[in-house]
């Protein structure tokens, strides 16, 4: 076993819900899963669920909720919209559960517009920090790595939330704020070379946890795509544009145009949003796509497929890959609306599901994506989840979800990654993301979880 991070006593949940282990739709959900024949499976549920309103969730002076990502003393801005994800489907009876949401979107509002570079963030004014020495000097920033799903994730859970409950007391005047920023920074990065002054530096470290050229990274061209320093998975891009989370992106500037003209009665954000959203997909159109070779033991058998490319420089530079962090290629059908069943997405999924994939392992004890991020064949539980989340096999959704239990090493809760043939070995024990991919997906299984929440409405 062995962690890549800095733990921390978490602090306890103070003013909102600590277990729904009685939510209807949570007792319900443990009666069909026990149904199944394997008691882990509801029991993990209501594990994780409650995990992480009991250990990552503090409410602050001003009423705002701070979210930890586990075993760092931080709040991420995608890791906190994703660790609240499960909680959608859950909503409809439960206001406490509501508040807490609107809560934390509260606190999201307030780190975007302080800081649209920031990945994570402190509770306090601590300057407390990942790493002492970095560029950034703002103390309530954490790790200043510039990620587009930093800024896609908390937006995506405001429209998810207004779709789930109706509310729209999230959608004022904060949220608006909160939208012309991303835009406008977003814009900005499309010409990151000729108009962004960001700079991430961090001496003596791997290549992956710097950004090459005095910390501008590598050479890219305007696409029409956003510009990206660092992966969801905190690690740096290869090449700039990554195409997962431009996808992402353009996506959640739908919904804000949604909002913008129902909600705010503001159609100028309206229309910025969706020529905004038009110019990312066309430039992955244009330079988002590459002819990869098809696993000949694949069920197409060899040839060539043309597949989403993770990320391009618009220079030539193509990297065919997929990481187990969301938004990944895998995960575009949740993420950025992608149909699961659409050719193109059916077609790299193929790719990245296949040994032609680097970042897929195959092993004795389970098969899946990994990362760069994480030792050589190790597989990421949170992949696991989004392969069964995306799949409309209910038999290879019901699989998926029993290898996350088999695979948990007798802890009872997800983990970062894991060994392929040897579970036991994994990074992080404590990954409260992943425990929360668990959940939606434990949820899906049994009809339960936000693919089929709109019908039970």
């Amino acid at each position: 076993m062995s962690s890549d991070a800095p733990t921390t006593d978490a602090p306890t949940a103070t003013g909102f819900p600590v277990s729904v282990a009685d939510n209807p739709v949570v007792v319900e959900a443990v009666r069909r899963l026990d149904a199944l024949g394997d008691p882990r499976l509801g029991a993990t549920l209501v594990r994780c669920l409650d995990d992480t309103l009991r250990t990552t969730i503090k409410r602050l002076p001003d009423g705002s909720a701070f979210v930890l990502t586990g075993d760092i003393p931080a709040m991420w801005l995608r890791d906190s919209t994703v660790q609240l994800a499960p909680y959608l489907a859950l909503l409809a009876d439960d206001v406490d559960l509501q508040e807490l949401v609107v809560a934390v979107l509260r606190r999201q509002y307030d780190q975007i517009r302080s800081d649209p570079y920031a990945n994570a963030f402190n509770a306090t004014a601590s300057g407390a920090a990942h790493d002492q020495a970095d560029l950034c000097t703002d103390p309530w920033v954490w790790e200043e790595k510039y990620e587009v799903d930093s800024l896609a994730f908390p937006l995506q859970l405001a429209q998810r939330f207004w779709r789930a409950t109706g509310r729209t007391d999230h959608l004022g005047d904060a949220y608006a704020e909160t939208c012309r920023t991303v835009i406008a920074h977003w814009r900005l990065e499309q010409d990151h070379a000729g108009r962004s002054e960001y700079r991430f530096v961090r001496k003596d470290v791997p290549p992956t946890d710097t950004l090459a050229e005095d910390g501008a990274g590598t050479a890219v061209g305007i696409t029409g795509m956003t510009w990206s320093g660092f992966r969801p998975s905190d690690d740096a891009c290869v090449y700039g544009y990554n195409v997962p989370a431009n996808l992402t992106a353009a996506s959640v500037l739908d919904g804000v145009a949604t909002i913008a003209r129902e909600v705010l009665g503001d159609p100028a954000l309206a229309v910025d949003a969706e020529s905004l959203a038009a110019e990312l997909r066309a430039g992955v159109e244009a330079h988002g796509l590459v002819d990869v070779e098809r696993d000949p033991d694949g069920p197409r058998g060899a040839g060539i497929a043309r597949v989403l490319a993770y990320e391009v420089d618009g220079l030539g530079g193509v990297l065919a890959t997929d990481d187990a962090n969301m938004p990944s290629l895998l995960s575009l059908p949740i993420t950025a609306d992608i149909p699961a069943d659409d050719p193109r997405y059916l077609a790299t999924r193929a790719f990245v599901l296949s040994a032609a994939n680097p970042t897929w392992y195959s092993g004795s004890a389970a098969d899946g994506i990994g990362s760069p991020h994480t030792p050589v064949d190790h597989i990421w539980p949170i992949a696991i989840a989004v392969e069964g989340l995306t799949s409309d096999d209910p038999d290879e959704r019901l699989a998926r979800l029993r290898t996350l239990v088999d695979t948990d090493a007798g802890t009872g809760a997800m983990h970062e990654s894991f060994h392929k043939d040897d579970p036991t070995e994994y990074t992080r024990p404590w990954f409260s993301w992943a425990n929360s991919m668990y959940a939606e997906l434990a949820l899906d299984v049994v009809g339960l979880g936000t693919r089929f929440l709109w019908d039970r409405r």
